[in-house]
């Protein structure tokens, strides 16, 4: 049986056909849904460009092909592209296949109706929560208020009518998206990390000139808050703290970042990166920093926020999201409280005894993502939506290893 995955995550296409990521969703990524099925299908938005940016690594492969959809960024893009990408997005879906749909997704709410009118079941992979996605501050789009009471009730119906679900979070996202009563339903993470991400012991806490502060994300929303981060930074400086900032990652915002720290008088102290390989070069910015910073609007579970655990960093971030499950309560602000923030980040820098203790707990929450830990969870998730799509679609259910 084929698994047809459906995701918000956009990839690049190149003229001998191959399809290119540079961040996300790897060929090695989709292995995991191989270890239960015979082959993978991708829909996804891919735009096709004459050669591999810097960085990008090969997304297709054995027993991984994509269903490419019309590639837009944006509600006024896809407006005028939205008749292909409709058409694009159901006929991408074999009506014997299994369906998981990472969401939220746009491609996810074409394709649910579809699936709905088939009769044919699909499951649900929760990685994020529009309602704080769309939160205050979190982009400047008139139509934002809509879009917040609009796709967290698309999302509560995709889970509602899935025949199983999986969670990112423990708790936080099942509370406000529950399963239906029927369905099979689970949590793990997407964070899985590789031995070599995991330090054997925490780094020292000693400082060795300025108090230095990281945060990974994307910039072409403000949902990762770098603009809340870089006024807390400004706010450190003047009470007189010896601080600097290292975004690593780039986007529509960065421009207005830039300048936002300049207006601070700070922008000798802000270093921007842009956009890094993940893996060893992100590490490199980690190792060489003494606090990591998510100050989220909306999260899942974030994978910035677990790698940099794993390097034993101190890391302060948002009461939004799966956060408060991998961090306490004292090391939490409200989203978009600058003063909260600035105070917190201030508490940590004046006193290296905590530091040392956040260290150590950081590492070993960070620990359970060993890509061990969470594999036999999500290949029960696996079979079971494979199993009750056989039944469902009169096929004799195989024996999936």
């Amino acid at each position: 049986m084929i698994a047809t995955v459906v995701l918000e995550h956009r990839f690049d296409r190149t003229p001998d056909g191959g399809i290119w990521t540079r961040s996300q969703f790897p060929l090695a990524f989709w292995g995991r849904y191989l270890e239960v099925f015979d082959a993978v299908r991708v829909v996804a938005r891919v735009r096709d460009l004459p050669a591999p940016e810097p960085g990008s690594v090969r997304a297709d492969g054995d027993g991984v092909e994509f269903a490419a959809i019309t590639h837009y960024i944006g509600p006024a893009d896809y407006a005028r592209r939205a008749r292909a990408v409709k058409r694009e997005a159901r006929a991408a879906v074999d009506p014997r296949a299994a369906v998981i749909m990472r969401v939220g997704s746009h491609l996810a709410a074409l394709i649910e109706p579809m699936l709905r009118r088939r009769g044919q079941p699909y499951g649900v992979e929760v990685i994020y929560d529009p309602y704080d996605m769309f939160a205050p501050g979190s982009m400047t789009h008139p139509t934002r208020p809509f879009f917040r009471w609009f796709f967290p009730r698309q999302l509560r119906r995709h889970c509602a009518h899935a025949t199983a679900a999986a969670y990112v979070t423990e708790h936080a996202l099942q509370r406000r998206y529950p399963p239906a009563s029927t369905a099979y339903s689970t949590y793990y993470s997407d964070v899985e990390l590789p031995d070599e991400a995991i330090v054997e012991s925490p780094p020292p806490p000693a400082l060795d000139g300025p108090f230095r502060l990281v945060t990974v994300g994307a910039f072409d929303q403000l949902y990762k808050a770098p603009d809340v981060l870089v006024d807390a930074v400004a706010a450190c400086v003047q009470a007189g703290s010896d601080v600097t900032l290292t975004l690593v990652g780039d986007g529509l915002h960065r421009p207005e970042l830039e300048a936002r720290a300049a207006a601070h008088g700070i922008g000798e102290r802000v270093r921007f990166t842009g956009n890094l390989p993940s893996g060893a070069a992100v590490r490199a910015q980690l190792d060489s920093s003494h606090l990591f910073v998510l100050p989220s609007r909306q999260e899942g579970l974030p994978r910035a926020l677990v790698e940099a655990m794993a390097r034993g960093l101190p890391c302060v971030g948002s009461t939004v999201g799966g956060i408060p499950e991998l961090l306490p309560a004292e090391n939490l602000v409200p989203p978009g409280d600058v003063a909260a923030l600035a105070a917190k980040i201030r508490e940590v820098l004046e006193d290296p005894d905590r530091r040392a203790r956040m260290s150590a707990a950081n590492l070993a929450t960070a620990r359970g993502y060993r890509e061990s830990e969470l594999h036999d969870r999500r290949v029960a998730f696996y079979r079971e939506l494979r199993r009750r799509t056989e039944v469902a679609l009169g096929v004799t259910p195989s024996s999936v290893p």
